[in-house]
């Protein structure tokens, strides 16, 4: 007998086990870029603020997954300053860190709604005047943080 034959019975009982499973909803995250043209710091040129803009949205949206079902969370952001200052170095641009008045900020706008009912709204200037204390393990680490930091005290405080 064929090993596939032999394991069919066995792959079908594990596939309606798994489909029984309960499924774990979540929330939504929506992000909208006001005027990045306009922004404070976002990146040295059009693609890295495109760059910058794809990676801090795939974070924000991540945190759909810690809302409970029916809730959403709906972001504007108004301004961006990233970590940190662009100089010349050589022929190229580099971003300095230098822990003085280079923090990370970000304005923004939000409202969190559950089933079209709003719970929350308001606007929020975050800076983190210490992000040097951070650990700098991935791209924009500094905003991110700053960005948690805000959600947790802010949206998933209730």
């Amino acid at each position: 007998m064929p090993a596939f034959r032999r394991l069919a019975p066995s792959l079908a009982a594990a596939c309606l086990a798994c489909s029984a499973l309960p499924s774990f909803a979540a929330g939504q995250v929506e992000v909208a870029w006001i005027e990045p043209d306009h922004f404070a710091d976002a990146g040295r040129s059009v693609i890295d603020r495109e760059r910058t803009m794809s990676a801090l949205g795939d974070h924000l949206k991540r945190w759909a997954r810690l809302l409970p079902d029916g809730q959403t969370l709906k972001l504007e952001v108004l301004d961006l300053n990233l970590a940190g200052e662009i100089e010349p170095y050589g022929w190229h641009q580099v971003r300095v860190l230098r822990g003085r008045a280079d923090w990370p900020q970000m304005k923004l706008r939000y409202t969190l709604q559950n089933q079209g009912n709003t719970l929350k709204a308001g606007d929020a200037d975050l800076a983190d005047m210490h992000y040097r204390l951070g650990d700098r393990t991935s791209e924009l680490a500094f905003e991110k943080r700053m960005l948690d930091q805000w959600f947790k005290k802010t949206i998933a405080s209730n």
